[in-house]
């Protein structure tokens, strides 16, 4: 499949215009973690021994209520680790699905430091290190957290950095996120290609002013905000050309 631009806003009833892009000039791949290199349904898809049919039901609501408690923590000037808002959503979710279970609460926190990567993700790192572009992780997460899981996936030695938003005490899409990539990488942001699965990431850098690639892995529609991504592909696969090595 062939990487794909949105040259403009679709109107009602109209299909969204795509044509080929290559970004030029790219010196370094910022990867957002949690649903682009690592697949964030695992935990859930290991524990299923216990959780059974509720596995699935479990993953949408710990990822959404996670997802929503950054963002209005964010509002709320309430800042917490990225940990403890993971959490804090798996118990949202437990409770609302009826399950009172100590063990396997710890067990799925655990878990979620021994995430999955998706399959294309150990290849695709090494050719653009081997190309000589650098890579690195902007994420959510927690330092210490992140850093486990991507050791623990085996794609640690194909990264030159991870940044994580407790440098900041806030959480993307806020501009002070993406502006620490500049800040810690030294490069230019014209410079680095952004790559994430989450449309409101992938909106947020591009909004900041990152030549960005939206990952859609999971058919999301389109937000409306005021920004989109250059660039809207199915898997990673496809990186290693838009950025020219391949």
């Amino acid at each position: 499949m062939e990487a794909t631009v949105r040259k403009s806003f679709p109107r009602k009833n109209q299909e969204v215009q795509m044509k080929k892009l290559r970004f030029e000039n790219i010196e370094v791949c910022v990867f957002d973690a949690y649903g682009t290199l690592l697949d964030f349904s695992s935990a859930a898809v290991r524990a299923k021994d216990i959780l059974g049919e509720n596995a699935h039901a479990l993953t949408n609501i710990w990822r959404q209520k996670q997802l929503e408690y950054t963002w209005l923590r964010s509002l709320m000037g309430a800042y917490v680790p990225f940990w403890q808002v993971t959490r804090d959503a798996l118990d949202y979710a437990l409770d609302t699905l009826g399950i009172a279970d100590d063990r396997l609460r710890e067990r799925l926190m655990q878990l979620y430091l021994t995430l999955d990567v998706f399959p294309e993700v150990p290849e695709t790192l090494r050719m653009l290190q081997a190309a000589g572009i650098k890579t690195a992780i902007l994420t959510n997460g927690s330092l210490d957290m992140i850093k486990t899981a991507c050791r623990n996936a085996g794609i640690d030695v194909f990264l030159d950095d991870i940044l994580s938003v407790e440098e900041v005490g806030i959480y993307k899409p806020h501009p002070s996120v993406y502006q620490l990539a500049i800040d810690r990488l030294g490069v230019a942001k014209e410079h680095i290609s952004f790559q994430s699965s989450n449309s409101w990431d992938a909106v947020g850098a591009a909004h900041f002013g990152f030549r960005v690639v939206w990952c859609n892995r999971y058919n999301q529609k389109r937000d409306r905000l005021p920004a989109t991504p250059d660039i809207v592909i199915k898997t990673l696969t496809e990186l290693p050309s838009i950025v020219g090595i391949a």
